[in-house]
């Protein structure tokens, strides 16, 4: 289907298409991701309209089993990122 990209290939590709240098690139894109880390750890969404939206979610403490030996585990409340993506970015992955 499609081959997995690292952030060294994000990077690479900032660089082209805004013409800059890889450092400059790596620093914006450090920038971003930090930025958007920093947005959901203070509880709030972020929404790029037409690439999507980042929020969070509140997952409640439950019970689950170790696969390997069966017991019982308490898993803990925990808050999780989430992405849902816009309808400019399904639409061009889908042209």
């Amino acid at each position: 289907m499609s081959n997995k990209k690292s952030k060294a290939d994000l990077v690479e590709a900032v660089a082209a298409k805004a013409g800059i240098s890889k450092s400059e690139a790596a620093k914006a894109v450090d920038a971003v991701v930090g930025s958007v880390t920093d947005i959901l750890k203070e509880g709030d969404e972020l929404n790029l309209l037409g690439f999507g939206k980042f929020s969070t979610s509140r997952k409640e403490a439950s019970k689950g089993r170790n696969p390997s030996t069966g017991a019982e585990i308490d898993i803990p409340a925990r808050t999780v990122p989430k992405f849902s993506a816009g309808k400019a970015l399904k639409d061009a992955v889908n042209a």
